[in-house]
């Protein structure tokens, strides 16, 4: 896909990096992180977990908002005039509902993302510590062993 003129970035949970690929693509570009209402509802998110995520968040470029995640996309790209929204992938099946309904209205981008490894089975992505037991050893390898 060719380069947006003037995209707003959508930083989302799964991909909190101060590398995070669409900010790096896109320097200077207006960006914004939404806390997904509904997501916080659904998921009873721990507040230890809001707390680093939000953490993360503030060593981001990004504005950020409360509320329906696509209706404040939405209107920031407004605000922003934006001619597009760009972001990274996400694993959570909620992303590819929200991506739907955010490209029905304006065009969405997904850059990809290096694997922080590359798993020889499929991951449990329900709990962290799950996640960490099954790549602890591949993550903990020196890159020139990898």
């Amino acid at each position: 896909m060719s380069l947006s003129k003037q995209p707003v970035v959508w930083v989302h949970a799964d991909c909190l990096s101060p590398t995070n690929p669409a900010l790096m693509k896109y320097p200077g570009a207006p960006a914004l992180f939404v806390w997904d209402d509904e997501l916080l509802t659904e998921w009873r998110i721990s507040f230890k977990r809001i707390v680093f995520i939000y953490e993360c968040i503030l060593e981001l470029p990004v504005v950020i908002r409360r509320g329906d995640v696509v209706s404040e996309l939405l209107a920031f790209a407004a605000e922003q005039r934006a001619d597009s929204i760009v972001t990274n992938p996400s694993p959570s099946p909620r992303f590819k509902a929200i991506s739907s309904r955010i490209a029905a209205k304006l065009p969405l981008q997904v850059v990809p993302v290096a694997p922080f490894v590359r798993p020889s089975a499929p991951l449990d992505l329900g709990r962290f510590s799950r996640y960490w037991r099954s790549v602890e050893a591949d993550a903990m390898r020196p890159p020139d062993e990898a």
